[in-house]
């Protein structure tokens, strides 16, 4: 017996979101507006979600968080699990702008001494997998991940040049090598928040110890640069939006 055209395609439209929520099931993505704007992008979605969790800045905090989250531990203990880590970049090339948004191949990170460099690569499958849901050739990039914040244009020439890193985070690497261990695949999806060839205000005395952000020093950071400061919250907040909308393109129904 023959089924109709509209009940092939909601059976279609069902695989592929089971399939999707099979894809992911935890979402990692820094604490704060980051972590709110995929929060907002998820609750246009119908239908169950994976669980974001909010995570610290910083390399250490975020080895420290993860081993100590019970919230995680009880989703890794519990089922298989690919975990997918969202949230913003900065550039380090002309390449790639504001509000674009870019998956990644690996991650880079430098020791105290400058040739002491490692190497962490995002699980390939998954990563095609992601790809594939949102439908378009997603630029594939090399990321940095730094102990502090990369705030001068001159900076950020320096180290691509050095280094060939396309974007720099303060995350990807240390969750990398921690969810290497337990033998889970991790894909990283960013958005690009700042340029390579523009100053960002100095944020390095910003966060405390524990990767949370200090608001008397931020705000008296800001009021020191104020362009910088302009052009960071423009870039910012346009990010912030494509990473919601990313968030909804990923997970929504076909």
């Amino acid at each position: 017996m023959s089924t109709c055209p509209s009940t092939d395609k909601k059976r279609v439209s069902v695989m592929k979101e089971v399939h999707k929520q099979k894809l992911i099931q935890i979402i990692l993505v820094c604490q704060g507006v980051e972590y709110q704007a995929v929060r907002r992008g998820l609750n246009h979605i119908a239908g169950s979600v994976p669980a974001a969790i909010p995570i610290p800045v910083g390399i250490n905090n975020n080895l420290k968080f993860l081993s100590e989250n019970q919230h995680l531990q009880n989703i890794l203990n519990h089922s298989p699990a690919r975990v997918l880590v969202m949230g913003l970049c900065g550039s380090l090339t002309s390449r790639y702008k504001v509000g674009e948004f870019v998956l990644y191949r690996n991650n880079i990170y430098r020791g105290e001494n400058a040739t002491d460099l490692h190497y962490k690569n995002c699980d390939r499958a998954f990563t095609d997998e992601l790809d594939s849901c949102l439908g378009k050739n997603v630029p594939r990039v090399t990321a940095l991940s730094c102990d502090r914040p990369i705030c001068s244009a001159a900076e950020k020439r320096h180290l691509q040049q050095t280094l060939g890193a396309d974007v720099v985070d303060m995350e990807g690497f240390a969750i990398l090598k921690f969810f290497e261990h337990a033998k889970v695949p991790v894909a990283m999806l960013r958005v690009v928040s700042d340029e390579c060839d523009r100053d960002i205000p100095n944020l390095d005395f910003v966060l405390d110890r524990h990767g949370f952000e200090r608001n008397l020093a931020l705000a008296l950071a800001m009021l020191r640069q104020p362009i910088a400061t302009t052009r960071l919250i423009r870039g910012s907040l346009k990010a912030l939006k494509v990473l919601e909308q990313v968030t909804t393109l990923l997970f929504k129904n076909p």
